[in-house]
């Protein structure tokens, strides 16, 4: 199962475009909210859980994913539950995806530390350690998945399914999208 943690501010495009177009590709995908279980983006768009932090079955995890957006970020990064999840999912070689701003979540606990990760234009001084990419769009080292934010949510979200299903399925989504 793949969890999409929401935290108030979240970014509304990152967070959704992702759910889409993994359930399209047959993924298991549940909405969690970390505070609430309906949760306000960074643009006033409300979006209601499917469960609550607590509900997550830590035996089913496929992926976690963090969509950037603010406060949104700063409000996963202070979250101690979501952190020591992120540290728990990370020390089994489980994917963890973030986007935009997010990434700063990971580089702030040194999940980030001697891998190669993108972010939004002006965090990179937040992913410590990490090896920054500034000419790529979306990045993918061992269980970790970046991207640099709300334009580039599609091409994640694609790479994000390749990975948890395979390249045929993503082209087929792709492609009924009509997606180039």
């Amino acid at each position: 199962m793949v969890y999409v943690l929401l935290c108030e501010g979240f970014e509304e495009l990152e967070a959704l475009t992702v759910v889409d177009v993994l359930r399209r590709g047959d993924v298991g995908v549940k909405l969690v909210g970390v505070d609430a279980m309906t949760v306000k983006g960074s643009h006033g768009i409300s979006v209601n859980a499917d469960i609550s932090f607590d509900e997550i079955d830590t035996g089913d995890i496929s992926l976690i994913y963090l969509p950037g957006g603010m406060p949104g970020t700063r409000n996963l990064n202070l979250n101690k539950k979501v952190t020591a999840l992120l540290n728990a999912v990370n020390q089994a070689d489980i994917p963890i995806a973030a986007i935009c701003a997010a990434p700063s979540v990971l580089g702030n606990m040194g999940i980030l530390k001697n891998k190669r990760a993108v972010c939004y234009p002006g965090f990179e001084s937040y992913l410590s350690g990490a090896k920054i990419q500034k000419r790529l769009r979306v990045e993918h080292d061992s269980n970790i998945l970046t991207a640099v934010g709300a334009g580039a949510s599609a091409e994640f979200a694609f790479e994000i399914l390749s990975m948890l299903k395979d390249h045929e399925t993503a082209a087929y989504v792709k492609e009924q999208m009509l997606f180039k």
